[in-house]
């Protein structure tokens, strides 16, 4: 019975899942009526919705992924960690390597 309940507590309650749900749902919405009032400029409008998205980010992690740094969820936490760095530098770097070899191209 213990490992059924140590199991569960793993998961996130429904009450944290409808907090994530709502959240996303909210910062989902004001960059987009920012982009449809066209209240704003252009850089406040990409600024808004870069800040958003990373608060979103933020919040996914949080409540649908359960990450958090705490003596329990370090190795799950520094694991997605060490992941994402892996791909941003492969991405990045790929990225790199392609664009110095377009120019390096004779045309």
């Amino acid at each position: 019975m213990s490992q059924a309940h140590e199991h569960a507590a793993d998961h996130g309650s429904v009450k944290s899942y409808l907090t994530g749900f709502v959240l996303a749902i909210i910062l989902t919405a004001i960059p987009f009526w920012m982009v449809m009032s066209h209240g704003f400029t252009k850089q406040a409008t990409m600024i808004g919705i870069f800040g958003f998205a990373v608060v979103q980010i933020i919040v996914h992690l949080k409540y649908f992924l359960h990450l958090n740094f705490t003596k329990d969820g370090k190795l799950n936490s520094f694991s997605f960690l060490f992941t994402a760095m892996i791909i941003v530098m492969l991405v990045g770097l790929s990225v790199w390597i392609i664009s110095t070899a377009d120019a390096l191209m004779l045309r």
